[in-house]
């Protein structure tokens, strides 16, 4: 129901967002922290790096430096809030950011739905390759005849694979760190860029180079294409100030701004010890406190979920009233339940997030916090599945026993209370722990509103040092052993539950 409300409210005000911000005294900016050089992740404040908002890690890059010296220059502190690419619009457009400083071009069609400031970039497109392959040699965009070429999404430079006569076109990907990987293992040929990722990816796999095409052999791009920009909100009151101080930065000073990035990357990797323990040594606290926010949301949505389902399990189970009014309200309740459980049920989980996180800040003006957002987004999930498991649970209860409790006086509410839902509740548990167990591994699609959970994290490691199927190896066990714990500790619950294997009446008189 209330995802209905949302994009109903989204529908009939597209342009409800607050400009409250502008007049903050913090700036906050949205990126990536995982486009370097751009922006990137780190586990230190080292090279002025700055606390990424609600996360463990710091974000540091030509992105964050620049932002600073805005933010310091129009009077406001700077908070970096890290998310993924293709959130960073709605998050400007409903209010959770004041400004993307991403690597952002902006084109005509993202200019419609927000605004840019100045250029605080140009850059020039290239094609990132292996060292020995056929294409390292290139010099034309023609050289690349037959190659799998991809880019990230919903990019221009996506859209500039189309410029390659006869390249077979890839998938897009949502980061260059899993572009990286895919051309390293050969999945794809290479993947369009800009310069700056260019040297980033020579400089950090030796087995990686980069085309630097001519501007006749090259990629035929406008103005709004390669003069990357600030974005920000319709009619912000931002855009002058940032312009001011984008005008005193010369061009000189933003080219050794990005030599200074390109030189203070984090290292990726160590070659020397054991991948494992190097990975905990650098990244396990990280991890750790992505599976603790993990177990926290997946627990409270289990029990906040598990109470909604058995008040929806009750309501839905009531007998039917003599009277024609309270016939009507049970007909309406069971109603608005069903409409519920129908929604919740129906729609993924990811799209909810991004109705109830985005959707309330731009149709309502509901800035709520991510964490909050996520427990209430998993406990209705939650409630609309349990609810079902409830009703059946009470279904499966003997008939008679409801007309013994009626029989002795009881109401039909000390029916529920006293006989029927402790024996649905013992039946309904195994399929309970069944829900808790998949909300721990479902947590991951909240990483579509920046919840640093557990995946999230991974993401974030991973886009780091760049090794994906380690990262993503200790992560599995991470995910078995949480998940793995809960199985056995419902078990020995449900065993208690069910009481001693044999029970003799006659003995225990």
């Amino acid at each position: 129901m209330i995802a209905l409300l949302m994009t109903l409210g989204l529908a009939v005000a597209p342009g409800a967002t607050t400009h409250a911000a502008d007049n903050s005294t913090t700036l906050k900016v949205g990126m990536e922290a995982n486009n370097a050089p751009f922006n990137w992740t780190q586990t230190s404040k080292a090279n002025g790096a700055v606390k990424i908002d609600g996360a463990s890690g710091y974000a540091n890059g030509y992105d964050v430096q620049m932002a600073k010296q805005i933010a310091k220059q129009i009077g406001k502190r700077l908070v970096v809030v890290k998310m993924s690419w293709n959130g960073l619009q709605p998050a400007l457009t409903s209010g959770k950011i004041d400004a993307i400083i991403a690597g952002m071009s902006p084109t005509p069609e993202r200019r419609k739905a927000i605004d840019f400031t100045s250029t605080y970039y140009k850059t020039k497109l290239t094609i990132i390759v292996r060292k020995n392959s056929q294409y390292a040699k290139a010099t034309s965009l023609k050289d690349f005849k037959g190659a799998k070429i991809t880019a990230q999404l919903n990019t221009y430079e996506y859209d500039a694979i189309d410029q390659i006569q006869g390249v077979e076109k890839q998938s897009a990907m949502d980061d260059f760190s899993a572009m990286r990987v895919a051309l390293t293992s050969g999945v794809i040929d290479g993947y369009i860029g800009e310069i700056p990722e260019g040297i980033t990816a020579a400089t950090d796999n030796k087995a990686l180079s980069y085309i630097n095409f001519s501007q006749q052999n090259g990629f035929k791009v406008s103005a709004d294409e390669s003069d990357l920009a600030i974005g920000v909100r319709k009619g912000s009151t931002l855009t002058g100030g940032i312009n001011q101080e984008l005008a005193k930065i010369s061009q000189a000073k933003r080219n050794r701004l990005m030599k200074w990035a390109v030189a203070h990357l984090p290292a990726t990797s160590s070659e020397d010890g054991n991948w494992f323990t190097t990975l905990l040594k650098q990244y396990g606290g990280m991890l750790l406190q992505g599976a603790g926010m993990t177990l926290l949301i997946s627990l409270v949505g289990t029990v906040v979920g598990f109470l909604i389902g058995l008040l929806a399990g009750i309501i839905r189970t009531i007998p039917r009233p003599s009277t024609a009014g309270k016939r009507g309200l049970r007909a309406l309740a069971n109603w608005l339940i069903a409409i519920y459980i129908e929604v919740f049920r129906g729609t993924p989980m990811i799209v909810q997030a991004a109705v109830v996180y985005y959707g309330a800040a731009q149709a309502f003006g509901l800035n709520m916090n991510r964490t909050l957002a996520a427990l209430i987004i998993v406990s209705i999930n939650t409630g609309a599945y349990i609810s079902e498991i409830i009703r059946g649970g009470i279904t499966a209860v003997d008939a008679g026993q409801f007309e013994a409790a009626h029989a002795l006086g009881f109401t039909h509410l000390q029916t529920m209370l006293k006989v029927v839902l402790p024996q649905a509740i013992r039946n309904s548990l195994p399929a309970v722990t069944n829900e808790f167990i998949v909300n721990i591994k479902d947590t991951s699609v909240l990483s579509v509103i920046s919840v640093s959970e557990l995946f999230f994290s991974a993401e974030t490691v991973a886009g780091q040092n760049f090794q994906f199927f380690h990262t993503y190896l200790v992560v599995s066990g991470m995910y078995l052993i949480m998940t793995f714990a809960i199985s056995r500790l419902f078990r020995l619950v449900e065993k208690h539950m069910a009481g001693p294997i044999s029970y003799n009446l006659a003995e225990n008189h």
